[in-house]
C-alpha cells in the first residue's frame, strides 16, 4: 500500500461501515452524507481510508463494502481489531513507527522522535500525530503513555493478561513534544530519514 494517513478517527469510519452496511452494503456517497446530516465533505475522509485499506470500493460516486468489510464488521472486537492491525501494517505510515519503535534501542519512542518519523512521510506532522497514534493505539500497534510521553511496544497476550490485575496505562490524547525535558528516553543514533529509507 501507498503512504497514506488516516484524517478521520476509527469511530468515524467504522460508524460509516455500519451505516453501508444498513444500505446493503452499497450507496451513494452523498446518501450516507444525508443519513448522517453531513456535508459530503465531511465523511469523505472515512470513505478514503477505508477505502485504502481495502474495506470498501468507490466508483461512480458509489462505496461499496468489499469482502474484507463485510469480515471485519462481522468479527468480534478482537477480530475487527487484528484485521485493522494486519491491513495498517501494510502502509507505509504504521509500518515506518513499527519499525521504529523495534529498532530503538529501549524500544520506545519519544513525541518528538515520533513526529520526526512522521514528518518524512506523506502526514503533516504537526496537526494530525495524536489521530495516528490513536489509529494505532485502537488497532492495539502499539501502546502510549501519556505521562512519559512515550509510545511503546503492544504488549503481548501474555503480559495483558497479567496487566488486567494491575491498574490500567494512563490512556491520555497525546500531548506536545518536550523538548529537552529531563526523563525522555535515550534516542537511536540512526536518524530518521535512514530508517525510512528502506520505505521509499
Amino acid at each position: 500500500m501507498p503512504t497514506p494517513y488516516p484524517k478521520c478517527a476509527p469511530s468515524e469510519m467504522m460508524g460509516l461501515l455500519v451505516l453501508l452496511t444498513s444500505h446493503k452494503g452499497d450507496e451513494e456517497i452523498a446518501r450516507l452524507a444525508d443519513d448522517l446530516d453531513l456535508e459530503i465533505d465531511e465523511i469523505l475522509p472515512a470513505v478514503e481510508y477505508a477505502e485504502v485499506l481495502g474495506l470498501l470500493s468507490v466508483s461512480d460516486g458509489r462505496a461499496k463494502l468489499t469482502d474484507t468489510g463485510r469480515k471485519l464488521l462481522a468479527g468480534s472486537i478482537s477480530g475487527r481489531k487484528a484485521l485493522l492491525r494486519e491491513r495498517m501494517e501494510r502502509t507505509t505510515l504504521f509500518r515506518a513507527l513499527l519499525r521504529a519503535l523495534e529498532s530503538a534501542p529501549e524500544r520506545q519512542l519519544t513525541d518528538e522522535q515520533v513526529i520526526q518519523l512522521i514528518s518524512f512521510t506523506t502526514a503533516p506532522a504537526d496537526s494530525l500525530v495524536q489521530n495516528i497514534i490513536n489509529w494505532g493505539r485502537y488497532a492495539e500497534m502499539f501502546r502510549y503513555d501519556s505521562d512519559e510521553h512515550l509510545l511503546l511496544p503492544a504488549r503481548t497476550r501474555t503480559a495483558r493478561g497479567a496487566q488486567n490485575r494491575r491498574s490500567p496505562p494512563p490512556t491520555g490524547p497525546v500531548a506536545p513534544a518536550a523538548k529537552g525535558s529531563p526523563g525522555t528516553a535515550t534516542r537511536s543514533d540512526t536518524h530518521p530519514a535512514e530508517q525510512l529509507a528502506s520505505f521509499a
